[in-house]
């Protein structure tokens, strides 16, 4: 009889919409009148990219758009990232916004997407190559490497430094690369190729270890790298939370006077850590900037039709950011700390307080 099929129907039906929608977090409903947009991070937990969706979802509000939110289930999960792209090109979203976990290993899914009519946005971590998204809104982050590489080799006064790095992975993921080889330069190291970690050849390198970017991991690392060497005065960090981490091994150790830690992220705990005196000095990025201007451009792109309205942006790129394709904006960089040095524009502990990640 037709009646059980078609109650079969509706019901997979009904499925297929609960697979689509429940994966993401719309914000104001999932009307057919509005503008779908998905923002895709590396993971749900980060402060980092808890900031960025809470901006991305102000501006949503904003904009009157359908904001669909997805992550991943680590920095280096790529499968999650790659089905929520395919989740939204199904559900008919007009753009994606992305924090690529591999640069290179998400590009078939973004050319799909691309095919498919789908503008596609990255936000901080640039694809390799950059040329693969439309558009990508993002910290210069050589640029951020090389501040704190010159804020630390000016602390020096006169000893010899004994250098550790506690990086993301060991897979050269391009933010990871970009953050470590610039503070490596800043501090006056030759990095021999500059698109990969760990080929230089400098005595005070004392060794990198990988930390997943997460607190416990940059605990584990240093704990690793000082019992390599005791003698470790400068720790560089790919992000706040492995500072943190890390801070706990030194002062475990004893040695929380004897070594200045630097970073990269500029959250409101990492700021607050700058002024307790756990990290000597941070590069601040800027989530919400990232994520209000990303959702903007793809909104313009969609009322003008799809016309070129988000590829105006590369001015601030080039070798610098690492991202050298169209389209590049550089949302901004400033180094906090509460100990400036001569010669290197920064901002003090209480001013990144009032403007954390904003």
């Amino acid at each position: 009889m037709p009646r059980p099929r078609a109650l079969a129907a509706l019901s997979a039906g009904i499925g297929l919409t609960l697979l689509l929608t429940s994966c993401g977090s719309g914000i104001s409903g999932h009307g057919d009148d509005k503008t779908i947009v998905g923002l895709v991070t590396k993971t749900n937990d980060n402060p980092f990219y808890v900031k960025m969706r809470e901006g991305a979802q102000k501006k949503a509000r904003q904009l009157g758009v359908d904001l669909r939110t997805f992550a991943g289930k680590g920095q280096a999960d790529n499968d999650s990232q790659v089905k929520a792209i395919e989740n939204l090109v199904a559900a008919g979203a007009k753009g994606i916004l992305i924090t690529p976990a591999d640069s290179g290993a998400i590009i078939p899914a973004i050319d799909r997407a691309r095919k498919a009519g789908v503008m596609v946005v990255a936000l901080d971590s640039p694809t390799e190559p950059a040329s693969a998204v439309d558009a990508t809104f993002a910290t210069d982050n050589r640029l951020a490497g090389r501040m704190i590489g010159k804020w630390a080799k000016a602390r020096m006064d006169g000893k010899r430094p004994k250098v550790a790095l506690l990086d993301l992975s060991s897979e050269q993921v391009k933010v990871d690369v970009l953050r470590d080889q610039g503070f490596l330069e800043g501090f006056g190291v030759d990095v021999r190729n500059p698109n990969r970690i760990g080929d230089e050849r400098d005595s005070r390198i004392v060794g990198h270890e990988v930390t997943g970017a997460n607190e416990e991991g940059g605990r584990d690392a240093m704990e690793k790298l000082l019992q390599k060497n005791g003698s470790i005065n400068v720790v560089y960090t790919i992000n706040e939370p492995t500072a943190a981490g890390a801070y706990q091994a030194i002062k475990a150790a004893g040695k929380q006077k004897d070594i200045a830690i630097v970073s990269v992220d500029g959250g409101c705990p990492g700021v607050k850590n700058v002024a307790g005196g756990v990290i000597g000095a941070t590069s601040m990025q800027f989530p919400v900037k990232m994520a209000a201007e990303g959702l903007a451009a793809v909104v313009a792109h969609a009322k003008d039709g799809g016309k070129d309205s988000a590829k105006d942006g590369g001015k601030d790129g080039g070798k610098d950011s690492g991202s050298s394709g169209q389209g590049f904006t550089n949302t901004g960089v400033s180094l906090i700390t509460d100990t400036p040095v001569s010669g290197l524009d920064s901002q003090k502990s209480d001013w990144g307080l009032r403007h954390c990640w904003g």
